[in-house]
């Protein structure tokens, strides 16, 4: 087997098939891949779909099992709760409904929780329950730059965190969300300084947001599209998909002008029926762009379209060849997610690239 090994196998079928566990930190629902818990897969994070018909279990020791068999050289420990999630602030709101812990020093927060896109069946992205967390009454509608600040000191000071990724829903505004989240960057930095911060935007109507976001002290950005195939676009993400990939590449080389080589990234999902030729092609090019292509599956989330519909997730040898190739291009141009220094990519545990190129 390749240099690449056994390791990515294992991580891109456990990011599909998931696990059969009680995980002591999990989310379900939000902004991103979820209903997942938090793990230490040989020391690197992984964040992995808690499904109770998976072949996977975890044994006491950390041992991994698969169909009842020991999986040898893999150590699986799970995250420990974090001790910010038992504090809350003045006015009653606990810490752990603003920002939560992902993987092993992440802080992530959604800033926004609601979104233009997601009113409408029309118009939202069907892998999406941003706003069903919200329903659920475990997270509130907009964080505000103080309340960030607090939880951010806190998660630093008393659990190691490392970084902070802050995305947020589409405003109708031409900034769509950036100028909440250049606040929250700022009150961040004011309490704790130097603290690495991702942010995470659509493409905003006028480009100089990406700018002002730099200017407020963020670290990387994240300008995710998800597809580059405009028909699984208009299919699978049809608000977002009204706005062109043209001006996404705008976004992207702006992004690149402002931030530097490889401090932006995008999200690129296997599974929505994308041929996976083009989309590691597609990734090629992102590359060359000085822009990191974040592979990650497909999740069916509960609560989503997708779900509703049926949809099943990826195969995952599908996820192994895809990531293999696009773990290849991303090394072969020296560019490493841990280089970003903040957001999904430098976590890396939402994605079996994380395990195969850092």
């Amino acid at each position: 087997m390749d240099v690449l090994g056994v390791d990515l196998e294992l991580r891109s079928e456990l990011a599909v098939l998931g696990l059969r566990s009680r995980p002591p930190v999990a989310r379900r629902a939000g902004a991103g891949p979820s209903d997942d818990g938090h793990w230490s897969l040989d020391g690197a994070a992984a964040t992995l779909p808690v499904i109770e018909s998976s072949p996977f279990e975890l044994r006491e020791g950390g041992v991994l099992t698969r169909d009842g068999v020991v999986v040898e050289d893999a150590l699986l420990e799970p995250i420990v709760r974090p001790r910010f999630y038992d504090l809350q602030t003045a006015d009653g709101i606990p810490y752990e409904q603003l920002a939560r812990l992902h993987g092993t020093e992440v802080l992530a927060t959604t800033v926004v929780q609601t979104c233009v896109r997601y009113t409408a069946e029309s118009t939202r992205c069907r892998f999406c329950t941003i706003e069903q967390s919200l329903r659920a009454g475990a997270t509130t509608q907009v964080k505000r730059p103080d309340q960030l600040a607090e939880v951010a000191e806190a998660a630093v000071r008393l659990d190691g965190v490392r970084q902070v990724v802050m995305t947020t829903g589409t405003s109708n505004g031409a900034d769509r969300g950036a100028k909440h989240l250049a606040r929250c960057v700022r009150a961040i930095l004011e309490r704790v300084p130097g603290l690495p911060i991702q942010v995470q935007i659509e493409p905003p109507v006028e480009l100089g947001w990406i700018q002002r976001l730099k200017d407020a002290g963020a670290t990387a950005v994240g300008i995710h599209v998800e597809s580059l195939d405009q028909e699984v676009r208009e299919r699978w993400t049809p608000g977002k998909a009204t706005v062109s990939l043209a001006r996404y590449e705008e976004a992207w080389r702006e992004a690149v002008r402002v931030f530097g080589h490889n401090k932006v990234s995008t999200y690129l999902l296997v599974g929505l029926g994308e041929d996976p030729d083009e989309l590691v092609a597609g990734a090629e090019r992102l590359i060359a762009m000085g822009v990191y292509p974040f592979v990650v599956p497909y999740r069916p989330l509960e609560g989503s379209l997708a779900h509703a519909d049926g949809v099943p997730a990826p195969d995952p040898l599908t996820l192994m060849r895809v990531t293999r190739k696009v773990a290849r291009a991303l090394k072969a141009a020296g560019m490493r997610g841990v280089d970003q220094g903040a957001g999904c990519a430098a976590c890396g545990a939402c994605s079996a690239l994380g395990g195969a190129c850092g």
